[in-house]
């Protein structure tokens, strides 16, 4: 594989993780490719996943390891992702996952206090008890 088939391949796997497409992404990750793969912009494929709001991804990625600590270059996780996207569901899974709603800057907290998203707030502040 060349230098320029590997960044494509890289290009490839950051747009499954976007747009859940998790059998493809599933497949090269147990064929070895890094299940913690960072684009330009330090977002993780896991954070991609989230953003996009993709638990079928999420799940898979967090299934084979992934960080869900990893900070992307603006400070944010893939928590932080989700909370802002009011994806519930996938905001327990990274919960569950062990992530931090105090990490990062803005945190998961702070991103739901700033937006008023109280649904979001309840589901960090019981993660904590």
């Amino acid at each position: 594989m060349t230098d320029e088939d590997a960044v494509a391949l890289a290009h490839a796997m950051f747009d499954m993780a976007r747009q859940g497409r998790t059998e493809e992404l599933c497949a090269l990750l147990d064929a070895g490719a890094p299940v913690d793969l960072t684009n330009a912009g330090g977002d993780t494929l896991l954070i991609l996943a989230a953003y996009h709001e993709q638990p079928g991804t999420v799940r898979a990625l967090l299934d084979r390891g992934a960080d869900v600590e990893r900070l992307n270059d603006r400070s944010q996780n893939a928590l932080t992702c989700a909370v802002f996207k009011q994806d519930a569901r996938t905001v327990q899974m990274l919960l569950d996952a062990g992530a931090d709603p105090d990490a990062g800057s803005p945190s998961s907290r702070a991103t739901a206090q700033y937006f008023d998203l109280p649904e979001m707030s309840a589901l960090l502040d019981r993660a904590q008890r």
